[in-house]
């Protein structure tokens, strides 16, 4: 090929392409004013942020600022609710009722969890994944620290019908719930009817469960409001705000994942970017070529003009990014890090790298698309760079292949050497066939001063794309015209696997036949291969950040789906003091047949809170001591019975009660438990010490003391104005 006339043709191209284009004035954007494809979180999204935030601000205001005054007034409407539909759990709609709770428990939120996480697997969206599990984490965390904060009982005066657990503000059930099915619709149900048809079913599907639990006696009114408020609010701006519709379509067709839609909106954008920043007035934009394409969007520009003129252009954006970034990690952990393998910040520094490439090799005098220019989408997020198309080109896989042919694309690999570059990416579809000439595209991962293992390789990968069309001893042959025995030998002692693209590697083993096989056989002397698998501390540090998550997620993965039993939910309470009426309001609302609550009068030194715990039937306390340090050291439980087995009665301080001992050493630490058995009610407390259980639970005679039901009921009536009441009428 002559050199000085490729050249000559290269830089013709930008004049002849611009002759043909229709130009109109490029306009600058304003300061302030919104790109082509601006991101926001729509109407809906921004009310539903406002709704929460304000329902959360009263609240707070209401209950963890004060207990007296707007918090009860809130209590006693939402209580007269609470008895009025408490009602309807008798007669026929008793069954009904309880139905209806169903989808508001931890055992179908598992259901629905699982109903997404599988899906989502199974699809490959991982992005949407990812966006669902830490929006209902985000949820759930705050869930409980409003709970923690606003420390709101059960509802008062009813009998409570149902297993619950934890503070009642917000109901955590409810938004887990709304938060399940608000991410179902935004991660596996396709936008348009049938995701407006599903918004309206998941609403009635919490209005229902939530009015349900609330005729249970399990939440109160406010307590769904809110909770539900919450649980739509984040999953719905998490997914708007990270996996956009636009950039990440919910689609069931056949496809990849790295192409985008281009209509609607999008496509709206990219002519009006085009027009304003490129000057180019646009006829046509759609995709082009997607078979061959997994890094972008390929589309085919139809500019106008007289007579029209066509681009290429190739649309980037974060999922492309991040696509990028995954793959190299996975190569890495893998293979071990190779040349120039480090991951793009932003989706701007990757397509300059490409434009600046394409001049790069222009100017070497190799046969490149000429570059028209780059477009802004959507800052640091989308962008479309452009170039010149090579119309009635056929990919390699497809082109009769002749000596000249071959010639061409060992000169490319040669230029390519000689210019100190490599273009990383030599596959078929990146090797056009146009009038008996052959044209190299793609060259978004050229390198610049590559070492001599990427050199070879894309001389062995370019030797292997032209014996899929010829004969592997042709290729040969005409390859030691412009590389010596040592080059071709080296090249293939470092092409194997990885290091082919995976189309070469899919289009040879269709082939029938190993073409890197025939080409060792004609060199004189069969090369020794040359070791891709790359050790490094980062590497190491890296496998073994990825080995410690799957130990610690995979075992809490497993025990959360086959865990059966209620799940509970520690109140974040850093006191369990008598004076602490909300704590015991709920623990007396744990156990209704309990007399008493136990509470601690006097914390010993040396003693510090570990965790308290309320459910349904069951209210924990644990304590720690620091010296020496016994983690769960004591635990003070309080429940409907106990297992009196093995231990001895002793006498009593505590009017009412009967009390029981049992001292066991067989276990290591060392167990005592004290029972406190009441009509209805049992209250154990158990000492674990490495040394002495006995001198532990001496200390302990008095520092847990019990106050009363009708103390709590009594309580209760004044601070409400006699409108709240403990139990039932």
């Amino acid at each position: 090929m002559d050199t000085t006339a490729r050249q000559t043709q290269v830089a013709e191209q930008p004049a002849r392409v611009a002759a043909s284009v229709r130009h109109s004035r490029r306009r600058r954007r304003p300061s302030g004013a919104p790109p082509p494809l601006p991101r926001h979180l729509e109407t809906t999204g921004v009310v539903w942020l406002l709704a929460a935030v304000g329902l959360v601000t009263v609240f707070v205001v209401s209950f963890a600022a004060s207990r007296h005054g707007a918090a009860v007034a809130v209590s006693a409407a939402d209580d007269r609710v609470v008895r009025w539909l408490a009602g309807l759990r008798s007669g026929w709609l008793a069954g009904p009722v309880t139905v209806a709770a169903f989808p508001a428990s931890w055992l179908a939120s598992k259901i629905l969890a699982w109903c997404i996480v599988v899906p989502l697997l199974v699809f490959r969206r991982l992005r949407h994944l990812v966006v669902y599990v830490v929006a209902l984490a985000v949820t759930s965390q705050l869930i409980l620290a409003l709970s923690a904060a606003l420390k709101r009982p059960r509802p008062f005066g009813v009998v409570i019908d149902g297993s619950w657990n934890g503070y009642s503000l917000p109901s955590i059930q409810v938004a887990v719930l709304a938060a399940s099915l608000v991410s179902i619709l935004y991660a596996l149900v396709p936008e348009g009817r049938w995701r407006q048809t599903g918004k309206w079913a998941a609403t009635a599907i919490v209005a229902l469960a939530g009015l349900a639990r609330v005729a249970l006696g399990l939440d109160a009114p406010t307590d769904m409001l809110l909770g539900a408020v919450i649980g739509v609010t984040i999953p719905l701006l998490a997914f708007r705000w990270f996996v956009p519709n636009e950039v990440f379509p919910v689609s069931y067709r056949r496809g990849r994942s790295a192409h985008l839609d281009v209509g609607g909106a999008r496509g709206q954008a990219i002519r009006r970017a085009l027009q304003d920043q490129l000057g180019l007035e646009i006829e046509e934009v759609k995709p082009f070529g997607l078979a061959g394409s997994a890094g972008s969007t390929p589309l085919r520009i139809k500019v106008k003009g007289d007579p029209g003129t066509v681009l290429f252009g190739k649309l980037y954006a974060r999922s492309h990014l991040r696509s990028d970034r995954w793959y190299k990690l996975g190569r890495e952990l893998l293979y071990g890090r190779l040349e120039d393998e480090k991951a793009f910040n932003t989706v701007g520094r990757l397509v300059q790298q490409e434009d600046y490439a394409l001049r790069l090799l222009r100017d070497a005098g190799l046969p490149t698309p000429a570059p028209y220019g780059v477009v802004e989408l959507t800052p640091e997020r989308e962008y479309l760079i452009t170039f010149e198309f090579f119309d009635d080109a056929k990919e390699l896989g497809e082109a009769e292949v002749d000596e000249a042919v071959i010639d061409q694309g060992l000169g490319i690999v040669r230029k390519l050497w000689d210019a100190g570059l490599a273009h990383r990416d030599v596959k078929p579809a990146n090797l056009l066939v146009r009038d008996g000439h052959m044209l190299l595209i793609d060259v978004a991962f050229v390198e610049s001063r590559p070492t001599p293992w990427r050199e070879a390789v894309d001389l062995a990968n370019m030797m292997l794309c032209l014996a899929l069309r010829s004969d592997p001893e042709l290729v040969y042959e005409r390859a030691l015209r412009q590389f010596t025995v040592e080059e071709v030998t080296e090249a293939f002692a470092a092409t194997r696997g990885l290091a082919m693209p995976s189309q070469l590697r899919h289009m040879l083993r269709e082939k029938g036949h190993d073409l890197h096989a025939e080409f060792l056989a004609l060199l004189p002397e069969r090369p020794r291969p040359i070791s891709i698998q790359r050790w490094s501390l980062r590497r190491f540090g890296l496998a073994m950040v990825v080995l410690l998550g799957l130990l610690v997620v995979v075992p809490m993965v497993v025990n959360w789906s086959v865990q059966t039993d209620r799940i509970s939910t520690s109140l974040y309470t850093g006191d369990v003091g008598c004076d602490e009426r909300e704590a015991l309001w709920l623990m007396a609302q744990a156990v209704p047949s309990s007399p008493v609550v136990p509470c601690l009068e006097l914390k010993p030194a040396g003693w510090s809170l570990n965790d308290v715990k309320v459910s349904s039937g069951l209210a924990t306390v644990v304590f720690d001591t620091m010296e020496p340090f016994q983690e769960g050291a004591v635990t003070v439980e309080l429940a409907p019975s106990c297992d009196l087995a093995g231990t001895t009665e002793v006498s009593s301080e505590q009017a009412g009660a009967r009390r029981y001992l049992r001292i066991d050493r067989s276990t290591t630490p060392a167990r005592v438990s004290r029972f406190y058995s009441f009509p209805g009610a049992c209250i154990t407390e158990r000492y674990v010490s490495a040394d002495r259980p006995e001198r532990l639970a001496s200390e302990a005679s008095s520092t847990f003391g019990f106050v009363t039901r009708d103390q709590l009921a009594l309580d209760l009536d004044r601070r409400s104005d006699g409108r709240l009441q403990l139990d039932p009428s």
